[in-house]
């Protein structure tokens, strides 16, 4: 987006009244200075600020083993797709594509969670036309999945999915399909089968690991102990929002599973066990910044207090800092016994926090269980959107659309309202410095018969963001 600037006329007030008189008088003539001041308001101007939504993408394909060569070259310079160099990452699962492209030997959801990608060090997809799939001979039991990440840059915004079918074509009827396909045989004379057959599942991404985590039904019940940092750094208007988002995400995992039981520890200079695991949740009030980060003693009181989980459940701790340790050491040691003793370790980190200190303290793999806030604490909404993400990754990851391709791309033409903070009731903007995945897989089940072979589908999916201040309540731009 154009930073249009525009600046008010500049205007010294001057106060450059002065005179000099003649006092006249018989004993003779005298000279007269009058009090003067002056005061201004100078360089004044109003900057237009930005609403820029970036994307970054990663896309696969499972359609079987050896196509490695075949699969490259719709890929390739001269192939229909976007240029990459497609990567046989397992056995028949193929990588098409991803952006941007992981530094260091990081993994790609790492790269998107732990880096500020407004930056224009990355170069992402912004303003232009990416065709993500572009697959020829797909058969019955083929899937594929894309993750998109959504980046709003300078400002918080309201964002919505659109899209639709461009092509959903018969391309006439070969012999095993002209004997269960009664729609008509000659090209372009009746619709193809294969955009109803494919099914389709949209979902929130929390953790942008291109897998749907479920939505917890089948899972153990869980104690989780959340370790708060109250050290002097977070300041009291961050330390208020943290103690909301953690009272959310409390009330969130207990709403989840009515077996499920919560606690919370704080830590600055020592540790303070606030409440001990239990399936009733006071939220916490009143809490303080101050002192040191001694985030080994907060590690080791959660601990110990999950100790008193009951049996058959998983025992949780998701500790939230926006600095390193006093003992970086003592605190990976002291979370590495948590783990030793069966603990998952999930850690939220706050500009300032040390990646590296956030992976080692975490449970593997790190793309499951470290978030982070690309701006500083004052990034509010931030936090409390990646507070909410953690909730969903523990507790299921939500659907936004499950059924056919066809149905999919329907609803996005009439424009599908995302939500910034899954945690909350209503719907929230995307606050600009957290990081938000969506996932779509799609499938042609191994039962979907001749009626589709030869059948083509060719569709487009995109993103709208508009401005959220002084906009509460917008109405959806693809409503017509």
């Amino acid at each position: 987006m154009t930073d249009d600037r525009f600046k008010l006329t500049r205007r010294k007030i001057l106060g450059g009244i002065g005179a000099a008189g003649l006092a006249g008088a018989s004993a003779g003539i005298g000279t007269s200075a009058l009090f003067s001041d002056s005061e201004s308001f100078e360089g004044n101007s109003l900057t237009a600020g930005e609403l820029d939504l970036k994307l970054d993408y990663r896309a696969t394909y499972a359609g079987g083993p050896d196509r490695l060569d075949e699969v490259d070259s719709w890929y390739s310079e001269e192939g229909p797709g976007e240029p990459f160099d497609v990567v046989e990452e397992e056995d028949g699962v193929y990588l098409l594509g991803e952006v941007p492209s992981p530094t260091d030997d990081s993994a790609w959801e790492d790269t998107v969670q732990e880096n500020d990608l407004c930056d224009e060090a990355f170069d992402l997809i912004n303003g232009d036309e990416v065709p993500v799939f572009t697959l020829r001979d797909v058969k019955p039991g083929d899937t594929g999945e894309v993750t998109v990440s959504l980046h709003l840059c300078d400002n918080a915004g309201w964002v919505w999915m659109t899209g639709g079918l461009t092509e959903n074509a018969e391309n006439g009827l070969i012999g095993p399909e002209s004997g269960v396909d009664e729609t008509g045989g000659d090209p372009g004379a009746g619709a193809g089968e294969l955009a109803d057959a494919i099914e389709a599942t949209l979902w929130y991404d929390e953790n942008c690991n291109n897998v749907h985590d479920g939505e917890g039904e089948d899972s153990n019940p869980a104690c989780i102990q959340l370790v708060l940092d109250t050290s002097g750094s977070i300041g009291s208007s961050a330390m208020s929002t943290v103690q909301d988002s953690a009272n959310s995400l409390a009330n969130d995992i207990l709403a989840a599973n009515p077996d499920n039981e919560v606690g919370v520890t704080t830590f600055s200079n020592g540790a303070t066990l606030v409440q001990s695991v239990g399936d009733s949740f006071t939220d916490v009030t009143g809490l303080t910044s101050n002192g040191g980060t001694n985030m080994t003693a907060g590690i080791d009181e959660a601990a110990a207090d999950l100790e008193n989980c009951p049996d058959g459940h998983d025992r949780i701790m998701v500790l939230f800092t926006d600095g390193a340790p006093n003992d970086t050491s003592a605190a990976v040691n002291a979370a590495q016994a948590a783990r030793d003793a069966g603990i998952e370790v999930f850690t939220i980190g706050v500009a300032g926090a040390n990646e590296s200190t956030l992976n080692d303290l975490a449970s593997d793999p790190d793309e499951d269980h470290v978030f982070i806030v690309t701006g500083g604490t004052d990034s509010e909404d931030a936090i409390q959107q990646v507070f909410s993400q953690v909730s969903e990754a523990i507790t299921g990851e939500q659907v936004i659309f499950e059924g056919s391709l066809a149905n999919l791309l329907t609803e996005l033409e009439s424009g599908v309202a995302l939500d910034g903070n899954r945690s909350t009731e209503g719907r929230d903007p995307f606050a600009p410095a957290a990081t938000q995945c969506l996932g779509l897989e799609w499938e042609l089940p191994v039962d979907a018969g001749n009626e589709v072979q030869s059948d083509s589908v060719g569709f487009d999916i995109g993103f709208h963001a508009e401005q959220s201040r002084n906009n509460p309540d917008p109405e959806n731009p693809f409503a017509d």
